[in-house]
């Protein structure tokens, strides 16, 4: 059986596993994320060359604007090194292996359509929670792209009509760090990175400035999944980012998507309901989308 290496490049680290031809993640590996270009390569080479013997291709998936077919990087969102890069034919001229590049919010919808929670699904999205909210979509069984790339950048949606800054777009309203960092230093952690004691914090019940900072952040993550909704009419919606292991998270959503529509009469008689489901793989998501594209 054929196997791949999958390499998801991250803000902090760059994970990496081998990955089956039928979708089964070998054990993860993860590294510090490079602050420059030239460390940035190197990394992949050494990750590459460690499993040169087992591989018969390589899967990329990395932030930012990224031409699937060509494998060419235009920018690379938060790692502003990354530019202007055309990682498959280095990677191919190098080692003389099939690769493939993707943004990874669009890997994470495909590992989803391949054999996560939205297979069989024809028009349904991914929803990442990190830093920034980031989207992959599927249409009529299809990746939408976009004209340029860009399709599902939800991060940069304007919250109102004020000025085009950081402040006023989703991707700092529904920034899962963003609202981990207030909520740990809420409760006075000195980790403000500490999700897991955020989340046992809130399962008391015990701190309702913590708890309304949670309600009002997963409000937000509702109000992109309804203009999700409305531009593109999906009918079921994965949540990921290392956020959706909550469980909390994802039953909090749903309650609260349901609460608004009922209260609205207009849009509970437009609109059917929203299905809203955890990603099955997870923060696997990445690594299985952008190995997905040497085997389908």
């Amino acid at each position: 059986m054929k196997q791949f290496l999958g390499i998801d490049v991250g803000g902090t680290f760059i994970k990496s596993a081998l990955v089956s031809e039928t979708g089964q993640l070998g054990q993860e590996d993860k590294v510090l994320t490079p602050d420059n270009i030239a460390d940035f390569l190197a990394c992949l080479d050494e990750l590459i060359e460690n499993h040169r013997e087992q591989i018969s291709g390589v899967g990329i998936s990395a932030p930012g604007r990224i031409d699937v077919d060509k494998g060419y990087l235009y920018v690379g969102g938060a790692l502003t090194y990354l530019k202007d890069i055309a990682i498959k034919e280095v990677i191919e001229t190098k080692h003389g292996l099939p690769c493939a590049v993707i943004n990874d919010a669009k890997a994470a919808v495909l590992a989803e359509h391949w054999l996560g929670n939205l297979k069989g699904v024809s028009n349904g999205a991914a929803l990442v929670l990190g830093t920034g909210v980031g989207s992959g979509i599927i249409l009529k069984d299809e990746l939408l792209q976009g004209s340029h790339f860009q399709a599902g950048e939800l991060t940069f949606n304007l919250r109102s009509p004020g000025p085009i800054t950081w402040q006023n777009m989703s991707g700092s309203a529904g920034s899962a760090v963003g609202f981990i960092k207030r909520a740990a230093e809420c409760l006075g952690l000195e980790n403000t990175s500490d999700g897991q004691a955020v989340f046992e914090a809130l399962k008391t019940g015990q701190h309702p400035e913590v708890q309304e900072l949670f309600e009002n952040y997963c409000r937000e993550i509702v109000f992109i999944l309804y203009n999700l909704q409305a531009v593109v009419d999906v009918e079921k919606v994965v949540i990921g980012g290392g956020i959706s292991s909550q469980d909390l998270l994802i039953d909090t959503i749903r309650k609260i998507y349901l609460d608004y529509k009922r209260g609205s009469e207009i849009y509970d008689f437009m609109f059917t309901d929203l299905v809203i489901e955890p990603c099955a793989f997870r923060n696997g998501s990445n690594l299985l989308g952008a190995v997905s594209l040497l085997i389908r």
